[in-house]
């Protein structure tokens, strides 16, 4: 694997290239970094050029010090001066968690740059509004009202070594091997970098501006498949039903006893489901 630095849209993203041919771009989404595809990359990277993006903020990607710099604008710019900053016009777009509401928003803007789209445990921005306004899904949702405090988010994720990441990520997987110790150091040390923290949690604080759970989405020509990791502790399975009325060609694979990390628990069904997708 090639690590690169690409300046787009005013910053510099980091990414993480092997293979040619046709583009896959991968998204990660919180708290992770392109590492969240190592189990990805040399599976697709065979017959497609694959790159893995820290998003900005993250890992070795610029880390912009305004809280305006974390909206969906920003966010849609830097994956479309990507894909034709690395030379394409369209490409296969990836995304789970934040990188799956990222997804989600490029591909109702541009859909003229994608072949096809694929989402990993982030339900379609409609669904998931909806959702927030049920109580069940309130209290699931509960950090996301706790990353709209000042400082005290970044105090808290910081306290004893980045526990909190930690017991994110060992704490909701099923299977518990999923992580190893040098895997939580990885997302530790790219967490710990100057700004990372801040940059990271500004991404919930402009949450709810900009569009990101708008009413309006209207229906999506991109094919689309969904995966869902069911055991998600996060955000629940009746996230993912009538998602189809939003989407015009759409399938949709659950994985059972996976969860919220469904292509780092299960990366040998995902890059299944998804290399029959393509």
């Amino acid at each position: 694997m090639k690590h690169d630095r690409i300046y787009t849209n005013g910053i510099n993203l980091h990414y993480v290239t092997e293979g040619e041919g046709d583009l896959i771009l991968f998204l990660h989404g919180f708290p992770e970094c392109w590492y969240s595809w190592r189990k990805q990359i040399p599976k697709f990277s065979k017959d497609h050029k694959v790159v893995a993006i820290d998003l900005r903020g993250y890992n070795d990607s610029d880390k912009p010090s305004e809280s305006s710099a974390y909206t969906m604008p920003e966010f849609v710019a830097d994956v479309k001066g990507v894909i034709q900053g690395l030379g394409y016009q369209r490409c296969t777009l990836v995304g789970h968690d934040w990188g799956g509401i990222i997804a989600w928003n490029f591909a109702y803007q541009h859909p003229e740059m994608l072949d096809r789209l694929v989402i990993l445990n982030l339900p379609h921005p409609a669904k998931f509004s909806q959702g927030l306004l049920t109580p069940q899904q309130l209290l699931k949702s509960w950090y996301i009202l706790f990353f709209q405090v000042p400082f005290l988010p970044e105090f808290f994720v910081q306290l004893d070594d980045y526990k909190a990441l930690e017991s994110a990520f060992k704490g909701m997987a099923i299977k518990k091997d999923t992580f190893s110790d040098e895997d939580i150091n990885f997302y530790k040390d790219a967490f710990a970098k100057r700004g990372a923290s801040t940059a990271a949690i500004n991404y919930y604080r402009n949450a709810f501006k900009f569009g990101v759970m708008k009413k309006n989405w209207g229906v999506l020509d991109v094919p689309t498949l969904m995966i869902w990791g069911e055991k998600d502790t996060a955000l629940g399975k009746e996230l993912t039903y009538g998602t189809e009325q939003y989407v015009r060609d759409f399938q949709i694979r659950y994985i059972p006893n996976c969860s919220h990390w469904v292509q780092q628990e299960q990366p040998d069904l995902v890059n299944q489901y998804i290399r029959e997708f393509l």
